[in-house]
């Protein structure tokens, strides 16, 4: 809960109200909700100094359109009015209470985020219908967007369905089509429109007054809304809304929108024209274990209409889905996901957010300049990413074990790979967490004279390398007199993999280790991990490039249980973790492939 003490709540309107009893406390919210009020209630006191107005009276109209003239679809609610929750009475109030001293609709972009079955789809239909009939645009466009047009018309039968309940609308606006086949609705008053549109029919042009997108974490790409926002420049008061539950890639457009936002709300990023109204937990809130903190994903859940016994998506529901998913991994995740509002980093994540950014904590290079090390190098075969991770021992100064990661790729045709794989590579490697090899493909040679220089810098004792790709490498050192630590054949099957992967999760979790002692040589770096268990924790420097390889990795196994990541199923890159395992795998005591080394085969330093 909040513990700051909330303006008194002296304001009738419907949209500061709600402001003022999240922040007392009246309302379960989340973080990103209670800045989302806090920013609504700063605005009300010094908006004006940044040209900001607030119009009571037309948020109040927009807010009575759907009460007096809007009926539900659907289930117990068929035909009945269509009575705002308070979560979405502050949402639209908002939307169209806000202007600018010079006439224009303040929020230009919507990004709405709750858990699946709170009622957001019904929410953005009728912020269409009332854009298309009550807002004053001629000519107004209204779309219901999306990649694909059968998505589009899940949103736009909202819409329909509406219309055909409304005494008020069915009585104005002309359908095109019948039944489940209308395409169109028009308003003959002001010649405006509203009908679905999706990118792949090669539609151009579109002018959208209001721009409608459903399930915007399916989005794998910003073609849609790229597509809506480009129409809007020529309109005072058009309005891009985006509904979602939460993704499972922080990379996405959702993704975007969704740090956005969360930065937008709690003021350390000015942006005017953006609403955000983003359902999330607090940190170290658990809705499988607490019911308590449900409402803060599920804004409806705690709201009973009159004649109801529950809210929306309901309590039962809920328990049977957390039910269900226990002890499966796979559906825990979606669960989290759609019910909860917690991003995974992918459908079913090996290692989950929550235990990766943890472990994120970087130190100075000079708390690793002199331990000794090993590493993990998995070279890509053309223009894929290649990543060399070192690997740590922890010492009695810093008990932690330490994952350092280098990545390279190809510089040519950045953009396109950027569109392909769906990530900022020119971001990474503007920040210098990702490196450039010259060509189309990886340079070996640059990255071997980049291993070199790391390699001299650092105590590195040995490196782990998958074997079928280390061919070049082995010809480049010779005829170019580069030397490296020990180099260890590490297989990729289940083997090898299966232990160091069994390894890499139980330090990443801090779980005790079997008694072992692994003797480096100093004695400063042996390690007794049965007297000194906190040793086993493992480390990341939050490089981006590390953690969207462990977001994307899922493991699979055989039928002795042992398991692997595996890149068939992975849903982007996973090098980085791949050779961080590897690292691990050696770093047990063990040389991964029977202690072969390419010196052993003939390849001197």
């Amino acid at each position: 809960m909040n513990n700051e003490t909330p303006p008194p709540a002296t304001s009738p309107d419907r949209v500061t109200a709600f402001a003022q009893a999240v922040l007392a406390g009246e309302l379960v919210a989340g973080p990103d909700v209670r800045n989302a009020c806090r920013r609504h209630l700063r605005d009300r006191e010094t908006g004006a100094l940044r040209g900001l107005v607030w119009d009571q009276a037309a948020a109040d109209r927009a807010i009575g359109f759907f009460e007096d003239v809007l009926c539900l679809n659907g289930g117990d609610y068929e035909g009945e009015p269509f009575l705002l929750a308070p979560w979405q009475a502050f949402v639209v109030g908002s939307l169209f209470g806000w202007y600018t001293d010079d006439g224009y609709r303040r929020f230009r972009t919507a990004y709405i985020e709750t858990g699946k079955g709170s009622g957001k789809s019904p929410l953005v239909a009728g912020i269409g219908l009332y854009g298309l009939v009550a807002d004053g645009e001629q000519r107004a466009e209204v779309y219901a967007a999306a990649t694909k047009r059968d998505q589009a018309m899940i949103l736009f039968r909202d819409a329909v369905s509406m219309v055909s309940m409304s005494p008020a609308l069915s009585t104005r606006l002309v359908p095109s089509g019948r039944d489940e086949k209308v395409w169109n609705l028009f308003y003959p008053n002001t010649n405006s429109f509203f009908r679905p549109i999706s990118s792949d029919e090669g539609q151009s042009g579109p002018r959208p007054h209001i721009g409608l997108l459903d399930e915007v974490h399916e989005h794998k790409t910003a073609t849609v809304v790229n597509m809506m926002r480009a129409g809007t420049k020529n309109r005072r008061r058009a309005l891009i809304v985006m509904i979602t539950n939460s993704g499972s890639d922080k990379n996405s457009v959702a993704g975007q929108y969704h740090d956005l936002g969360k930065r937008v709300c709690a003021g350390l990023e000015d942006n005017d024209t953006l609403f955000a109204f983003i359902c999330s937990l607090d940190e170290g809130d658990d809705p499988f274990t607490d019911e308590a903190c449900w409402a803060k994903a599920n804004p409806s859940l705690d709201w009973i209409p009159e004649g109801k016994s529950d809210g929306i998506p309901g309590r039962k529901y809920l328990r049977e889905q957390v039910a269900e998913a226990r002890g499966l991994p796979a559906k825990e995740a979606v669960i989290r996901r759609l019910n909860f509002c917690q991003w995974t980093q992918a459908d079913n994540p090996w290692i989950s957010w929550d235990i990766w950014s943890a472990a994120d904590e970087r130190v100075p290079m000079r708390v690793l300049r002199n331990r000794p090390a090993v590493a993990g190098l998995d070279l890509s075969s053309t223009t894929d990413l290649t990543a060399f991770v070192l690997l740590f021992y922890p010492t009695a100064v810093d008990p932690n074990w330490r994952l350092l990661p280098y990545f390279w790729i190809p510089d040519y045709q950045l953009e396109e790979r950027e569109r392909r794989d769906k990530v900022p590579y020119a971001v990474w490697i503007k920040e210098r967490h990702l490196e450039t090899t010259p060509g189309k493909a990886i340079s070996k040679l640059h990255v071997l004279r980049r291993l070199q220089t790391i390699c001299d810098y650092f105590d590195v004792r040995q490196i782990a390398y998958d074997r079928w790709r280390i061919e070049d490498l082995r010809e480049l050192m010779n005829e170019h007199g580069i030397s490296l630590p020990e180099m260890v054949g590490f297989g990729q099957g289940f083997k090898d993999m299966g232990p160091a992967v069994d390894e890499f999760e139980r330090r990443l979790l801090g779980q005790p280790a079997a008694s072992e002692t692994l003797d480096l040589g100093p004695e400063d770096y042996q390690l007794v991990a049965s007297e000194t268990p906190e040793i086993e924790t493992l480390r990341h420097d939050g490089n981006p490039v590390l953690t969207w390889c462990a977001g994307n990795a899922i493991t699979t196994s055989d039928p002795a249980g042992n398991r692997k990541v595996d890149k068939a199923k992975a849903i982007g890159r996973i090098d980085g973790i791949v050779a961080a395992i590897m690292a691990t795998g050696i770093s047990v005591g063990g040389l991964g492939d029977g202690g072969t080394s390419i010196y052993d085969e003939g390849v001197g330093i």
